[in-house]
Formats: C-alpha cells, structure tokens, sequence
C-alpha cells in the first residue's frame, strides 16, 4: 500500500469521525408497541429510487415467528434467497439470491444503516456479510431488493441488495435478552449434545435532538461436526496393510461406498459483539455514526478417530485394511486448529434536504481487521508422530474504505411528473495473508512462506436515474452507472502481478403500468458488470488440508438481467408475480477438486451461463380476519451451463448450488395481544456442487440435499416489561447436507426485559 493510499484511509475515518458525530440509533421495543418505532431515513424522499427493481420489506411483526439467533436468521424465509448458515455462531454465513448461489457472494451486497456489511475481500465460505456486526436485536426494518436494475447498485447487486435499517430511539430504553439452544446430533458415528448461549444488554436514550446507543452481544456454541473424514482410493489388500477395525461404510456424493475413519468434532465458537451508535436530528437533516466491534473465536481441537488396531490402540496414518477393504488414512485428516478474529467497522451517514427540490446523502465506512490468526497443526496432539510444527495464517493490512455521495430531486426542472437520482462513489479494498510455520511465528522470526499473496482494489463509480410519470398510469426509468475500477499491487511470495483497469457503463431501463390502486405491471432490464474481487485475482495460499489458487487475469462478469412483474394489491397485503432471465458472461466460478485428500480451488471463467426464473409471492397481514400473518413465496429457477469453450462437454448442465425449486412459508397466528403462536416451512429442491453434475447421491457428507425444514416459536408478553419465547428448528430432525452439515432438531428458549 503506497502513503497515498495509508493517508487517505486515516483522513478518511478522520472525516467519518469528525463529520458524523450526529446520528441516531436503535432502540429494543417489545412487540406490544412495534407502532412507536421511528426508522432511520424515514425523513428521506417519498419516492423510492429501487422501484424499478422487486423488493420484500420485513418490519419487526414479520419477524415474530422466527428463531433469530443471529442477524442472517431473519432473511431466510424471503423468496429467491439462501443463507448458507451451518450452525449458530457460524461465520460463514453466506448468502445467495436468484441466480446467484450461495459461494458466490461478491453478487449480493448488505448494508446497515447505510453502511457496508458485504465482504468484497474474498468469496465462497470466507465472504459472508459481516452479519454480525449489526444484532438482530436492534433491527426495525429489512428490504430485499432483487436484481441490479437501479443505477445506484453496482455489478455486485446481479443477485440483490439487503436493506437493513435500525430505529430511532424514541425514549431511554434498558433491554436484556437471553437465550440458551440445545442441538442433539446423530449421524455417521458423531452422537452428542450440543449446548450455546446468547445474552444481549443494550441501552439507549434520547435527548432533545441527540440520540445513543450502545449494546453488548455475547454468544458461545458448539456446533456438529463439519467434515466426515473419508478415502476414495479405495481397493483389493496386497498384504501390507495394517488390519484394523471402526470405520464405517456409507455412500460419498457420488454414490460409491466409501469407508468414514473420523470426523473434525466439535467447533466451539464464542463471539463478542460492542456497538455504538451516535444520532442527530436537526430541521430537515439527521446523521448517524456507527461504530462497532467484534471479537470472534473458533476452536475445533476435538477431531474423533474411529479407527483402532487389534490391540485397541488408536490409528492415524498409513495402509490399512479392514473386512477385505484396503485404504489410506492421514495424519493430517485428524489436525486441531483454532482461529482468532478481531474486527472494527466506522461507518457514518449524513442526509438532508439542499433545497425544497434536492436531498443529499453521505456515506462513509471504515472496516480494518485488527487480528485474523488461523493456528493449524500438521497432525492431532494425541497422535504419535505428533510436534510443535504446524502453520498459521495471518490476515495483515487488510479492509475497506468507502465514500459514497448520493442526490435526489423528486421535482426536476420543477416538473412533478421528473425525478432525478445521481451520485458518485468510492471503494478501495486491501487484502494480505501471510503464512508462517508454527515454530517461527512462536518464536516472533514470522518467517513468511512462500504462499504469501495480497493485492488490492478500486472502484470509483458515477450514475444517475431519470423517472418520468408521464401519466397516471405510466411511468419510466431511465439510468447509466459508469465505473473505473483499478488491481493493483498484486504480489504473490515474491512474484508481482502486473497493475490492471478496467472501464465499463451499464444502462438501465424500466417501465411500469399500474391502471389503478389495485394493479401493477412492470419490465425491468439492465446491464451489469461484476468486477474480480482480491482474492479471485490474488489470494495463493496453502492450508494444511487444501491449496487456493488465484487467477490475475480474469475479466468482470458481464451480465444482462431482465424482470417482468405483475402485482395485485390486497387489503394488508399483495400477490406478485415475477418473470426473470439472466444472462451472464465470463463468470467467475470457484472450480475445487480434491487430490490426496487435499483440496484445490481456483477460479476459471465460463463463458456463460443462464437463469431464467419464475416467483410467486403472497403476502398477508389478518388473513380472513383471524388475526393471522402469512408470508410465502415460491420459486423456479433453471440455472444451466450454456457456453464453456474449455469444457465443452459441460454445456447443457445445471449450474451447482442451484435448486431448480425453493419455497418459504413464514405464518404468525396472534391469540391476543399478549401471546402469539407460529412458525415456518422452508424447502429447496437439490442441486449439484460440481460443474459435471456427477454428484447424484443424496443424504450424505458432500452432497447438495434438497431440504425441508420445519420450525416453531411461541412469544408470551408477561406484561410491559418482561417476554418469554420457546422454539424448535428443524423440528421433523431431518438429516440433511450443504457439502457439510445442516443443523438438526434445535430447541430454542429466550427471555427478554427493557425498562
């Protein structure tokens, strides 16, 4: 990183913290008086800029019936979206919309408040939103927005945008929450109880036009295992094999029996969670500075061997034979790891009104990941073959800055019928990890290997939307975002990657048709370019159990993204229709194999690939009025291969982690205004994880399972003060897999008191 770019990113939080130390914050208000809750950018213009894009608002009532653990566990019931969330506490909590999958998650943007929660550093399991640094405590309101057909969203909304908003603090406010869960799973040889814990404590106040904010989150939980441990090679005895006993026969992803010899135990996760949040109202304008921290902890140092030699002792390594079976087993399948993670986002938002005719927004974020240490032993303590020696992986002079400036007039050239939105923005993102030996880390040497790798990019972007109501019935938008977007400082070990820009414009054009109140009829098509990301072009490393390797050269995805949508208006609810198609070009895809029970990833380009796509969706406060609240949605998607000069032979197949169908039903039935009862169904049909679709079998270690989960809750407000909630997930224990584990039956119990 040049000092240019050092000095910039301190003036930069300089900027965020001198200029928006106005803000406002959120506020934990019980169900009884959801009514009072003030969200920020409720002072914004009426007239949406996203309208051109499919959306799905979730406010505080539609998230009654859910069991929110953690942030993500309150978008995965909305139509088109996954999240990959494999246990409580999990940090890679990926997320997938429409013809994105879950493991492409530079496709699907998040924000708080204004502020960036994506993580546009890397992609598959490591580039979950930082969910995480927002509590689902403190959240008002939610809007999913689907697809890149506002100017505003860059390439990185193909999938959609997630919309998250806190609320206002209205009054001093006292809130803490607990909340204990309980997980029994049973399943390739792993049979135990698995226990965690959230407590959450928050205080907020207003005074006069000055708001605060400030709450502590604290969760710890075991999870299932994360990997079975198995061999393919496979075959006939020649003799010198070592007889042994334990390992279990069943099916890999492929279909062939395999014998499993372990798996990776327990990974116990502790997270704590500060956030500050500082809020001013003045006249016609508000700012908001968010501030928070985390620090996250993984342990997984309880691998179980299954396998013993006739005397009884342990096996970790070499060839071995049982029931007339021979197969390899290796000492490194058995390792410990543990990795500790600290993180710090500042981010800010300005807004308010220039003029009767102009708004403006600005907004700034700052994350810098303090510490991001990932210790990995060769083999397992108790093996003996056992040493000190291992590798860590060190995450250094890695975040983000971004700037953005937004304008609005809803009466361009004074016309009522004109609206106009332009902005501009900013994004600059650094990513290094080094790679050290045990021994010399311990010793402070920090002696890099040679799978050191980092870069850095930027993006600077300029767009604009014109909307013309030109009469009652009809309307259009019209938008362009030009963007600039630069690699550089590429570097792998010694090796430094040439410097690279790219340009590119995308248009965007909607037109609707809404005859009267009760219908609306919409087609939206827009262009989309998807910019490599730090660790597509540049992150080379090598792991105990795998090896990743980048691609410098890879050019943006390049994607034309179409919506034809039907709506009819209900009293307290709507039905939509959608149709859409999405045709993308060079896209980035993360192809992995497994070599010696070691995986490889890298990112290879296809050439294109298609969605097309059908989505029903009902939603319904007081449905027949029985003081009922439905949510559902249904979705078709047909995601295939459609050119791959590489591998012609890949062309025609399903693109994986895509369910051809997925469905979501979300129902709150409230007996009175104290005690609401409900809960949800969410279903997907399977898929395939690798381009050739050869991985057929279902329910086993490493397949894509289709799934339906079934969950329960019930919420008793005691009086003004105190609330109890019980639920289950997954209440049928269905055993079912993502390559790795879902969670299985998961009972649920919550307490919470404000003052």
């Amino acid at each position: 990183m040049t000092n240019i770019d050092r000095r910039f990113r301190a003036q930069l939080l300089g900027i965020g913290v001198a200029t928006l130390s106005l803000a406002a914050n959120a506020v934990q208000l019980t169900h009884q008086n959801m009514e009072e809750i003030e969200v920020w950018g409720a002072g914004a213009p009426v007239r949406e800029t996203d309208y051109s894009s499919p959306s799905s608002v979730l406010t505080q009532n539609d998230l009654l019936s859910i069991n929110a653990a953690t942030t993500e566990d309150l978008v995965k019931y909305e139509p088109s979206l996954v999240i990959r969330r494999r246990f409580i506490g999990d940090s890679n909590g990926t997320l997938g919309i429409r013809g994105s999958n879950m493991f492409q998650t530079s496709r699907s943007m998040v924000f708080a408040d204004g502020v960036p929660l994506h993580y546009l550093l890397q992609t598959r399991w490591s580039g979950a939103p930082r969910w995480s640094l927002v509590s689902a405590d403190e959240i008002a309101e939610i809007k999913v927005i689907y697809g890149p057909y506002s100017a505003e969203y860059s390439g990185n909304a193909m999938g959609g945008a997630i919309e998250i908003e806190t609320a206002i603090p209205t009054e001093r406010n006292f809130h803490l929450e607990g909340s204990i869960f309980n997980q029994n799973y049973d399943e390739l040889g792993f049979d135990e109880d698995l226990a965690g814990f959230k407590g959450f404590a928050s205080y907020s106040d207003k005074i006069g036009n000055l708001g605060f904010y400030a709450s502590y989150n604290r969760l710890e939980n075991e999870s299932q295992p994360q990997n079975f441990r198995f061999d393919r090679s496979t075959g006939t005895p020649s003799g010198s094999e070592q007889l042994i006993t334990g390992a279990l026969r069943d099916n890999d992803e492929y279909g062939n029996s395999v014998p499993y010899f372990g798996d990776t135990g327990i990974v116990d996760t502790t997270t704590d969670h500060v956030k500050f949040k500082l809020g001013y109202n003045l006249d016609n304008w508000s700012g908001l500075l968010n501030v928070a921290y985390e620090k996250r902890e993984s342990l997984t140092d309880s691998p179980n061997n299954y396998l013993s030699d006739t005397a009884g002792e342990p096996i970790w390594n070499g060839d071995v034979v049982e029931d007339g079976v021979a197969f390899n087993v290796s000492s490194r399948n058995f390792n410990v790891s543990e990795q500790d993670r600290q993180s710090l986002l500042v981010g800010g938002r300005i807004q308010g009104s220039l003029s009767d005719d102009w708004w403006l927004e600005l907004n700034l974020s700052y994350f810098e990941i303090l510490e991001d240490e990932t210790r990995s032993s060769l083999v397992n303590p108790l093996d003996p073959a056992f040493t000190p020696s291992g590798q860590v992986t060190d995450y250094e002079d890695t975040g983000w800055e971004t700037m953005g400036i937004r304008l609005q007039n809803d009466q361009f050239l004074g016309k009522d019928a004109l609206s106009l939105l332009a902005g501009i923005r900013h994004e600059h993102y650094s990513l290094e990890i080094n790679s050290y030996s045990s021994a010399d880390y311990s010793s402070g040497a920090k002696t890099r290997l040679s799978s050191t790798s980092g870069g850095e990019t930027t993006i600077q972007a300029l767009f604009t939307q014109l909307s013309w109501q030109f009469n009652e019935a009809w309307d259009l938008a019209l938008g362009l975002r030009y963007e600039s977007w630069d690699s550089e400082d590429g570097f792998f070990g010694d090796v430094q990657h040439i410097d690279r820009s790219e340009n590119r414009s995308s248009p965007k054009f909607s037109i609707g048709y809404a005859p009267n109140d009760q219908w609306k009829l919409r087609y939206s098509v827009a262009k989309a370019y998807r910019f490599p990301i730090v660790e597509e072009l540049f992150q080379n490393e090598r792991r105990t159990n795998g090896t990743s390797l980048a691609n410098a050269n890879l050019e943006p995805e390049d994607g034309i993204h179409q919506n034809l949508s039907l709506e009819r208006s209900l009293e307290k609810g709507y039905l939509r229709f959608n149709l859409f198609h999405e045709s993308i070009d060079d896209v980035i895809f993360a192809q992995t194999a497994v070599v010696d029970n070691r995986s490889i990833n890298t990112f290879i380009p296809i050439d294109r690939v298609t969605t097309k796509g059908a989505e029903l969706v009902f939603n319904q406060y007081n449905l027949l009025d029985r003081n009922i609240d439905v949510r559902f949605n249904l979705t078709y998607a047909d995601s295939k291969i459609r050119k791959n000069l590489a591998n012609t032979s890949l062309e025609g197949n399903r693109f994986p982690r895509m369910p051809e169908w997925r469905a979501n039903l979300l129902v709150t039935y409230h007996l009175t205004t104290q005690w609401n009862i409900g809960g949800g169904v969410r279903y997907a049909s399977n898929s395939y994880g690798d381009l050739d679709n050869k991985d057929r079998a279902s329910n086993v270690f490493g397949a894509q399972d289709g799934y339906t989960f079934v969950n329960l809750k019930t919420n008793y407000q005691i009086n003004d003060h105190y609330r109890i909630s019980l639920g289950v997930d997954n209440v049928t224990n269905e055993i079912a897999y993502v390559h790795h584990p879902w969670p299985g039956r998961t009972l649920f119990i919550e307490g919470a008191a404000h003052f």
